[in-house]
């Protein structure tokens, strides 16, 4: 029977700045080797400032044997307003789209529909506001564009939410039969507390496993922890 399960994650890398208050991309491409999924979401994958360089070296990602989706409009850059995707070598990324999101500050989503073993998979990808009523109008905006998609394809959607309780506020929003996964509390890294990092799936996806990355190098390297997901189409999908 062909193997239709994915392992995806979501981590707000901090820009590579850990708890000792060190810039070290290369803690945190271990830690993406320990969680070791197909699919990965990044949250501040780039500089603030400048020219907004990629935080992980590009050589450095494909060393680690992932590669990237173009979703910068800078050559220099690694994702869309900070948001980036990382892909194993057996997925590839059939379409993609930049979402500018109503925003108090910049703020964008990624919408990347991934070819793994065959099947296509919607992964979403955002960081959204510190402010409630802001983070609920980006979320009403990202759902209302999956409505208007033309292809109905299970779809995960991925990312730092900024909202502590899990179907509170901006997460009302979300269609009735979409399921945030019970991952954990992801934030502060070194004590974490809240789950901002969340999973959410489609009713055309059920989880197997899921949880918090929360392993000595990842309490480290940056502020949040990562959040996996272990997911597989259901049988009649």
């Amino acid at each position: 029977m062909p193997d239709y399960t994915i392992k995806v994650a979501s981590y707000n890398i901090h820009k590579a700045i850990g708890a000792d208050k060190r810039r070290d991309p290369e803690r945190i491409l271990s830690v993406l080797d320990e969680i070791d999924a197909d699919c990965v979401v990044l949250q501040e994958a780039d500089h603030r400032l400048g020219k907004r360089r990629a935080i992980l070296p590009f050589d450095a990602l494909a060393a680690h044997g992932y590669s990237y989706v173009p979703l910068s409009l800078r050559s220099c850059s690694l994702g869309w307003h900070g948001n980036a995707l990382l892909l194993r070598d057996f997925a590839s990324c059939v379409a993609y789209e930049r979402v500018r999101l109503p925003r108090l500050e910049p703020r964008g989503a990624i919408i990347c529909d991934i070819k793994i073993r065959g099947r296509i998979w919607r992964l979403i990808g955002s960081h959204l506001d510190l402010s409630g009523l802001f983070r609920r109008r980006q979320v009403a905006f990202i759902v209302d564009r999956l409505r208007n998609l033309q292809r109905d394809l299970p779809t995960i959607i991925m990312g730092d939410f900024n909202q502590w309780r899990r179907r509170d506020g901006c997460l009302r929003l979300l269609p009735d039969d979409f399921s945030v996964l019970p991952t954990g509390a992801s934030f502060p890294a070194q004590h974490p507390l809240v789950g901002l990092d969340r999973i959410i799936i489609a009713p055309q996806i059920r989880y197997l496993e899921c949880g918090v990355h929360n392993t000595p190098l990842a309490r480290l390297a940056s502020d949040h922890l990562p959040v996996w997901a272990k997911l597989a189409l259901s049988p009649d999908f």
